[in-house]
């Protein structure tokens, strides 16, 4: 929860603008509260008569099973033209729902430990640990902001040491929420919003550090999603071959599974066919089945370890890996069969490749004009088809070779006429681009795309820390 959930819902909610919050938010207090607890609810008395289990236990696997994930949301509807509406919806919504599942949670496994639920209590419990999670979220990431500003203003250039302390921002101020028990998955997410402000208006108060914090965001989320999976591999391992599974003819689990994820599925179309986008069945079971389940709720179940007995627990696990296939796997399947195909999205890479090829040839025509000594040429000329990676293997370590050689290397005038060389073809290039750009023949999120690709490798020219010249 502190060190994979709590840093992904941060870079989550920094991916996300205030003012999206403000104007949907009506929307988003109704999947992320409404539809969270009603659901919750209905399901949680259905199970019991279904299957042999508990009403607090039944709570508890609903409510790891309430969150849904952006990110694998992402996986399922990729190729496939689904509509911005709703998924601008299910983003927003996983944003928010995950702190009603926690609540749940917490109430689930209170009522397991004392047999006592007051619907009151929890009630007045919601509402302040969601409260009281903006509050604690928005001040304190108001106040890290604020150090951060002066600090850069006050001319402390220390890269490292603030991204640090940004990367530790969602911890700390987790920690800090739940010790006055208050919703840290709410602190932290509201964290995110104020730093999507801050990022916006100082991007260019310190580049450097922007385009570092930037890269370490999208690399930790990466990691950080991808450990959450590599820690359930290792959990079901456990589980496969402990003695529970093997002397267990009990494939209970599979069933209540199957029912949570069934009775989500049902309860999401109910809900969206009368208070989501035009109301139709259509619109209905796309934001449905958009409700994929996957980081968030593995993490949720993890957290109980040692909060259960270790066969109810492993039970748990099972039923929650049922419902995270399931959401995944049917989601997939039918956005495959029934969404038509994003042409523009599958043609993207080839039409990228043409650009990018066309932008480098005018790169390279403008080297051919210059005067150049053949061996600065035959460098230049090596590095500007690389953005095309059309060198091959033996003419890479030929140039690996003869770089590594101390006899062989350029002297200092004809380094900068190779560093010139490439300012000119790189200029080129971004000029081959925004003329491009002006015939609007292309999207301009690729002419960005790949205008960004040379800014960043004229970057690697002209900065003197990266030696590389």
């Amino acid at each position: 929860m502190v060190v994979i959930l709590a840093p992904l819902l941060f870079f989550e909610g920094q991916r996300t603008q205030i003012f999206q919050v403000r104007q949907h938010l009506n929307q988003i207090l109704g999947t992320a509260g409404a539809l969270a607890l009603i659901s919750a609810t209905l399901i949680t008395m259905i199970l019991p008569m279904l299957f042999s289990i508990t009403l607090p236990l039944a709570l508890i696997i609903v409510a790891i099973s309430t969150p849904t994930d952006a990110t694998a949301l992402e996986s399922v509807v990729a190729g496939r033209a689904f509509p911005h509406a709703v998924h601008e919806q299910l983003t927003l919504e996983s944003l928010f729902n995950d702190a009603t599942g926690l609540i749940l949670l917490q109430a689930g496994v209170i009522w397991w430990q004392t047999g006592h639920l007051s619907f009151w209590q929890n009630t007045g419990s919601l509402l302040y640990s969601a409260g009281g999670g903006m509050i604690i979220g928005f001040v304190i990431a108001l106040l890290f902001t604020g150090v951060r500003q002066w600090l850069l203003r006050a001319g402390v250039s220390a890269i490292y040491a603030q991204n640090l302390v940004y990367l530790l921002t969602p911890v700390v101020i987790y920690l800090l929420a739940e010790s006055v028990d208050v919703s840290g998955i709410i602190a932290v997410v509201v964290a995110g919003l104020v730093n999507n402000s801050e990022a916006n208006r100082s991007r260019f108060s310190s580049p450097r550090q922007m385009h570092l914090g930037l890269n370490l965001v999208n690399f930790l989320s990466n990691i950080l999603n991808g450990m959450v999976f590599v820690i359930l591999g290792l959990n079901l391992e456990q589980i496969f071959t402990s003695r529970y599974f093997i002397h267990n003819n009990d494939w209970q689990w599979l069933g209540i599974g199957s029912a949570v994820y069934v009775g989500l599925l049902v309860w999401r179309a109910i809900y969206a066919r009368f208070g989501v986008g035009d109301h139709s069945w259509r619109t209905a079971s796309l934001f449905s089945l958009g409700g994929v389940h996957a980081t968030v709720t593995l993490a949720m179940t993890f957290s109980l370890r040692g909060t259960l007995p270790m066969n109810t627990y492993n039970q748990i696990i099972l039923i929650e890996v049922v419902v995270i296939i399931l959401s995944m796997v049917v989601s997939t399947l039918v956005f495959n069969i029934s969404l038509p195909v994003d042409l523009d999205s599958r043609s993207r890479p080839a039409r990228q490749a043409k650009i990018r090829e066309d932008m480098v040839k005018a790169g390279i025509a403008r080297v051919d004009q210059m005067d150049l000594n053949p061996v600065v040429k035959e460098l230049v000329l090596y590095d500007l088809n690389d953005q095309v990676q059309s060198n091959t293997l033996g003419s890479f370590f030929k140039q690996w070779h003869g770089v590594s050689r101390h006899q062989e290397k350029i002297t200092v005038l004809q380094s900068v006429d190779q560093r010139r060389a490439l300012m000119h073809a790189f200029n080129e290039e971004r000029r081959y681009l925004h003329t491009l750009a002006l015939t609007h023949q292309v999207p301009s999120d690729e002419i960005y795309d790949l205008y960004s690709e040379v800014l960043l490798a004229e970057s690697l020219v002209l900065d003197p820390k990266t030696r590389l010249i």
